[in-house]
């Protein structure tokens, strides 16, 4: 078998392991903890916090909602839904970044069209009132309940299948099972030849679960009130602006960490199933019990400066994505963009040459691109106002998770181009926040 992935060596071995158990264990916790603090406590930790306290361990049992049929029915339909799109909508066909050991994956570009068939799918039967929404908002946490297990589940079956069935050479063991398990044992695992599992998982699974919930909390809010407040507005536009720029970009996000370097386990798959649908949409899930009336101006305010973080944002990667297609041959912000040529061996011992790009965006810092990544999600959160602070715990999750990867991949271009990676920090000496870090 191959060796094991590279991000298993960024930290040391103990807190590696450490940070994994954590996860492994205390994630699927957290999210029927967010749930209920959101749906039943009024948005207040202190309130979860005393009402354990004077339970205990029996009092977080009771609250752990059981997975029902319903729930099991609500996943099952939507994931057959977004899988056959994946299948049967025709795309582009669109080749992935060569692998390690020197495959290149090749995909079929039709998340925008799947995008757009789901949401116009689940606002009609709302509208022709074939089915309602709220059932999916009521039965919530039954759902999270169902994918936490089920998730699980599948997790194992990847680890299972990276032993027995592999889908190409891009597969290895560390030899530790935890390992395994949590950081994948497949980089493209695929069921049959032309169904890829990571783009079902994080791509029409997890982040079309974003825009439906979103869409749903607004007609709960609605349906609770009457009305949706300009707060709910705010939030679910943003929100639906940032996943609807995602699968414009899609293909460019095959290119990303997550598929073209992060196995498929744990990390990356039961995150993309459980955690993006539970987390990602948590703003607007305490929104719906929490309306607030900010009034046009301040409304508006919010909703350019958001928009204009999520165009900065795609646009870092516009840039780069029009570099790599040209091999340089383009203008970055009206100039012939600057650069550095660096080679690097594969796996196999071949010689290949890549060119880093910096100037526009990406002359700024590193990865200049998280910066407007989470002032946009603070401002999809800040309807919320300051009176809790748990609808916040996403932008604080989401500059943890950036800043990390950005050390992982700052660590794997530093062991991929060596000398040519410390010329590129010598020109582009910031991180991620330009003269700061």
């Amino acid at each position: 078998m191959a060796a094991a992935p590279e991000t298993k060596t960024v930290h040391s071995p103990a807190l590696t392991y450490f940070s994994m158990l954590s996860l492994l264990s205390l994630c699927p916790l957290f999210v029927i903890l967010l749930w209920y603090t959101m749906v039943h406590a009024d948005g207040s930790v202190v309130q979860t916090r005393n009402y354990l306290k004077q339970h205990g361990l029996q009092g977080f049992i009771d609250i752990w909602p059981r997975p029902t049929a319903i729930a099991w029915k609500i996943i099952f339909v939507y994931g057959a839904f977004e899988a056959a799109l994946q299948l049967l909508l025709p795309g582009k066909r669109v080749e992935g970044p060569v692998s390690p050991t020197g495959n290149r994956p090749v995909y079929k570009a039709n998340g925008m069209a799947a995008y757009f068939v789901t949401l116009v799918t689940y606002i009609s039967l709302w509208w022709f009132e074939i089915f309602n929404p709220t059932v999916v908002y009521d039965h919530l946490g039954e759902i999270y309940s169902a994918l936490i297990f089920g998730s699980l589940i599948f997790c194992v079956f990847l680890y299972i299948k990276g032993h027995v069935a592999p889908s190409s050479t891009d597969c290895g063991s560390s030899g530790n099972l935890i390992i395994d398990f949590y950081w994948g044992m497949e980089l493209y695992p695929r069921i049959g030849k032309n169904f890829d599992i990571k783009v079902f998982t994080n791509c029409r699974f997890g982040m079309m679960s974003w825009a439906v919930l979103a869409v749903t909390y607004c007609i709960k809010q609605y349906e609770l009130n009457g009305k949706v407040s300009d707060s709910m507005l705010v939030n679910t536009t943003l929100m639906l602006v940032y996943v609807t720029k995602f699968f414009w970009w899609e293909a460019g996000y095959w290119n990303t960490m997550d598929i073209a370097h992060d196995r498929a386990g744990f990390y990356i798959c039961w995150g993309c199933l459980v955690w993006v649908p539970s987390v990602y949409t948590s703003p607007g899930m305490y929104l719906v019990n929490h309306p607030v009336n900010l009034g046009m101006q301040l409304a508006l305010y919010i909703l350019v400066v958001g928009i204009l973080c999520i165009y900065i944002n795609y646009d870092c990667d516009r840039q780069r994505q029009e570099f790599r297609r040209t091999n340089g041959k383009c203008k970055i912000w009206g100039k012939a963009p600057s650069k550095i040529e660096a080679t690097y061996t594969t796996t196999s011992g071949e010689t290949k040459t890549s060119l880093l790009l910096t100037s526009g965006w990406w002359g700024l810092a590193r990865h200049f691109h998280y910066v407007p990544e989470i002032l946009a999600a603070f401002f999809w959160t800040v309807p919320a106002l300051f009176n809790h602070f748990l609808p916040y715990f996403y932008v604080v999750f989401l500059t943890i998770l950036l800043f990390d990867r950005a050390k992982r991949d700052d660590d794997r271009c530093r062991s991929k181009y060596g000398k040519y990676w410390k010329l590129y920090c010598n020109k582009v000496p910031y991180k991620i926040i330009p003269g700061i870090y």
